[in-house]
């Protein structure tokens, strides 16, 4: 079978939950690939999200790893026969990899939610606030450059699912560029809050206790809690985060983040003041 030279964020989910099965059964690879009637190596590719595996495959490795959750090894088989090349694929090797496996998590995810001190979110932002951030990096981008990953933000905007946003005061005051551009951004925002699959709260300066809610993230919903991932910024792309025990530190830290801001409509009132003083 011809190795993946690229696998996706989704094809070494797949992989990682496997080799996460067969530690906690105590097998090892060799002990797995003799199961399957199949080398080490196989096992290794399987692992690794560089090569895939069939359902009949996958069915028996749970078995032996002794997984009697169902609904789990449906998610991992629906995961295993997905072929889906999204809208995404058009910017494989234009763009880094990170851009693609965040369109690729969007697209299977059942709700997102979104912490922001300094920046409104991408699925937020405005054409002109988004070229302001992305002309702001460095090494610098050249202008084909950040218009392409303009294009790819602007389509990432479409998703549907539930979609919560808690964004502090300062992403609101920060002028990324100028005060047009601050100034659209806070209406569009207050369009966006409308919407119903979308929340939007807010963390007034004045708040106390902050450092319980100073933590910026992405956390996207899989179709199983066990499959949710967060997302953190790094500096030479992003890192995507899905042990359980991390998952759950990350959950608590949503739900103080949730429990510092204000309410939907006190939110809306707090943006519609903000863009009055512009």
């Amino acid at each position: 079978m011809v190795l993946r030279r690229e696998p996706t964020a989704r094809q070494m989910r797949l992989g990682i939950e496997l080799r996460r099965l067969r530690e906690a059964a105590g097998l090892t690879a060799v002990e797995a690939a003799a199961l399957l009637g199949t080398g080490r190596v196989q096992i290794s590719h399987i692992e690794s999200g560089l090569t895939g595996v069939s359902e009949q495959r996958l069915r028996r490795l749970t078995s032996h790893y002794a997984c009697s959750d169902g609904e789990f090894i449906g998610a991992l088989v629906a995961m295993a026969a997905d072929r889906t090349r999204g809208w995404w694929e058009e910017y494989r090797g234009l763009l880094p990899t990170s851009f693609l496996d965040l369109s690729e998590l969007e697209h299977h995810a059942r709700f997102q939610r979104h912490v922001a001190i300094l920046y409104v979110p991408g699925l937020l932002q405005t054409e002109d606030y988004a070229r302001a951030v992305f002309s702001s990096r460095l090494p610098e981008l050249t202008r084909d450059e950040v218009e392409l990953r303009i294009r790819h933000r602007m389509a990432r905007q479409g998703i549907t699912i539930p979609y919560e946003v808690v964004l502090h005061e300062a992403a609101l005051r920060i002028r990324v560029s100028d005060r047009a551009t601050s100034k659209a951004q806070l209406a569009r925002l207050l369009e966006l809050s409308e919407a119903d699959h979308i929340t939007v709260r807010v963390i007034p300066f004045d708040v106390d206790d902050f450092a319980k809610a100073s933590s910026t993230m992405t956390y996207v919903g899989g179709p199983l809690t066990k499959l949710d991932t967060v997302v953190r910024d790094a500096p030479h792309g992003s890192v995507l985060i899905d042990s359980e025990a991390q998952l759950n530190t990350y959950r608590t830290s949503f739900r103080r983040v949730e429990a510092a801001s204000l309410e939907p409509e006190r939110s809306r009132e707090f943006i519609h003041k903000l863009t009055k003083e512009l």
